[in-house]
């Protein structure tokens, strides 16, 4: 009797991407690569008064000082010393002193 006695194929592996020079170790055993840097966090929250230096990506100091004028728990408005203003989210920026610039003018004139 006619018996349906076909074998199975083994399904094979699947294919894996191309190694990028001989002898690189496979994707699966690389190391995971190290997390991206995050925006620099103060210890201490910031106050009015304050001096700060702002922060661009990866935590990298962006050069521009200002004034503290006001803040929450997560934003603080920065009087820059090269002119206006500006709310950001208080990890952006970098606590410098916790006094006033001698050449910062007041915040009300």
């Amino acid at each position: 009797m006619g018996g349906f006695n076909k074998l199975t194929p083994k399904l094979r592996k699947a294919a894996q991407p191309p190694l990028s020079h001989a002898g690189a170790p496979a994707e699966a055993d690389r190391a995971n690569r190290p997390p991206l840097v995050q925006p620099f966090a103060p210890d201490s929250e910031l106050n009015p008064g304050d001096r700060v230096e702002g922060l661009a990506d990866f935590g990298k100091p962006t050069g521009q000082f200002g004034t503290v004028e006001q803040t929450n728990e997560d934003d603080a408005l920065v009087k820059w010393d090269d002119n206006g203003r500006m709310r950001l989210h208080q990890p952006w920026l970098k606590k410098v002193s916790n006094r006033v610039h001698p050449l910062a003018k007041p915040a009300n004139s």
